[in-house]
């Protein structure tokens, strides 16, 4: 008997020191091991964002040993469904993935109180798509 295959998720911005980091740990979290997640970022950052890293910790997720990743069509290939953030044209697209555009404010140089607002939407947002993917969200 084969296990049903885990679905494949890829964030993507264009530093990825903010929102694909932020939808990266939330979707890790809340799906655990019932789904593969990547991010990266078409003009990777040096660090994530502080604010963002502040912020995720205030709901009990640790990203402070994270770093920004470089976009490759390699990490695209790998995935089902990738989900840009004002990435714009730099994304990459290959027939037969599932492509998703969430519209969300840049926290980029946002204090952690702007960050809050962006962090909820994307929680909520994650909390969506496990339930398209069919998995449940952990509690």
């Amino acid at each position: 008997m084969s296990t049903p295959a885990v679905p494949s998720v890829l964030f993507v911005c264009v530093h990825n020191a903010g929102r694909s980091q932020m939808a990266a740990a939330f979707l890790t979290h809340l799906g655990g091991e019932r789904v593969e997640v990547r991010s990266a970022g078409s003009a990777p950052a040096d660090t994530v964002n502080p604010a963002v890293v502040e912020a995720l910790a205030e709901v009990g997720i640790d990203i402070s040993a994270e770093v920004p990743k470089v976009l490759t069509a390699e990490a695209v290939q790998a995935s089902d469904v990738v989900i840009t953030m004002g990435c714009g044209d730099a994304c990459p697209y290959f027939p037969g993935k599932q492509y998703l555009d969430w519209k969300l404010d840049d926290p980029a140089g946002q204090g952690v109180d702007a960050v809050r607002p962006i962090r909820d939407e994307i929680a909520q947002r994650i909390r969506g798509l496990l339930a398209d993917l069919g998995i449940e969200a952990a509690a």
